[in-house]
């Protein structure tokens, strides 16, 4: 008979801190499993059609030092944010042209976009090592003779040395049964920290060139007008592809329904002139309707002070359980960068707690 394989560790989420936490390991010669209930990876990073244009997280900056070694690494190209021309400010009485730009800060941008992230870090792992369309369902402890856990999918049971859950917390709770072996405060927490993006319309506008380059303008808004709320360039480096993009609260976009578009393109065109008015393509991705993103009541949470919160940074259910997301980053919460360091704290206290794959085995005495 023989003895089934019990793997080093199960990722549930295929984004930045899942792929992250399963490349360390990976390298490290642990056998890793990445269990995604999408039908891609990615997770929040997700790039439109033109490749540069981001539907999901962005920005990176000159201080987040996981971001700059993976970009490394990799081989993948960066440009600064542009921000360079005159900001503009609307409400009910109208727009203003600003002087400067005071909405943008200095940021850096990912050349291929940022998925290609996630698409570099898939690539390091084995054939296979990740499956997608395939949500955990349940996760189990297990017994004095069977130690570890288990991680059940539709089909399948999985026994696993560690689990790390590379998904927002409360994103967890929703979809997976944890026999309720869960600590009630963690539970607690957990249940109430807010997803990031979660609420959130992201709209990406092309157009054939940056014709507000040209008027001097840096391609960003503030307004307490809407649909959005604020506007950024997004083109591409030196301009191509040409497009502007902004956020909605996801309210805003329900109860615009399908003249969202048209409301969009109008509020662009206040704000940017006439040549706003035909845009190329406009993509917009609803994150708050994302199954594999948010729950259902992600609009009520809202209290952002739960980021990083004490009780990510230790694992659950006997040292076994870590918690990987953005959202549970002590530094830079809600960022790519915050991904990426959770994802590198949970496979640091696996690899703590784990021997040395590669390690030989002391000679016996004679």
């Amino acid at each position: 008979m023989s003895q089934k394989t019990i793997r080093s560790a199960v990722v549930i989420g295929a984004g930045a801190a899942g792929l992250s936490a399963a490349s360390i390991l990976t390298q490290a010669g642990h056998d890793v499993l990445v269990l995604e209930a999408r039908d891609r990876t990615g997770g929040r990073l997700l790039s439109a059609p033109a490749g540069s244009l981001d539907l999901g997280g962005t920005w990176f900056w000159d201080d987040e030092r996981h971001v700059h070694s993976l970009l490394t690494e990799s081989g993948l190209g960066s440009f600064p944010q542009h921000t360079h021309g005159d900001a503009v400010y609307q409400d009910k009485d109208g727009v203003q042209r600003l002087s400067g730009n005071p909405v943008d800060a200095r940021s850096n941008r990912f050349t291929t976009g940022a998925a290609s992230l996630t698409d570099a870090l898939a690539a390091t792992l084995p054939t296979g090592s990740v499956r997608l369309a395939t949500p955990a369902t349940a996760i189990r402890t297990g017994t004095t003779d069977s130690p570890g856990l288990t991680v059940h999918t539709a089909d399948t049971v999985i026994q696993a040395e560690h689990v790390v859950l590379a998904v927002p917390p409360a994103l967890a709770l929703a979809h997976i049964d944890f026999d309720d072996r869960l600590p009630a405060d963690l539970v607690r927490i957990a249940a109430t920290t807010p997803v990031w993006m979660g609420s959130t319309i992201k709209v990406v506008v092309q157009y054939t060139d940056a014709f507000w380059r040209r008027d001097g303008l840096a391609g960003a808004a503030f307004s307490r007008t809407g649909p959005l709320q604020e506007v950024h360039d997004m083109s591409g480096p030196d301009g191509r592809p040409a497009a502007l993009f902004g956020f909605a609260h996801a309210s805003a976009f329900h109860q615009a329904g399908p003249d969202f578009p048209a409301a969009v393109t109008r509020q662009l065109t206040q704000l940017f002139g006439p040549q706003a008015t035909h845009p190329l393509a406009l993509h917009f991705r609803d994150w708050s309707t994302q199954r594999w993103t948010s729950p259902h009541n992600v609009a009520q949470l809202t209290d952002y002070s739960l980021f990083g919160h004490h009780l990510y940074q230790r694992p659950a259910l006997d040292g076994r359980l870590h918690w990987a997301s953005t959202e549970t980053a002590r530094n830079y919460a809600g960022h790519i960068e915050g991904a990426l360091a959770s994802g590198s704290r949970a496979a640091h206290a696996i690899l703590h707690a784990l021997p040395d794959p590669n390690q030989q085995p002391a000679a016996a005495l004679p």
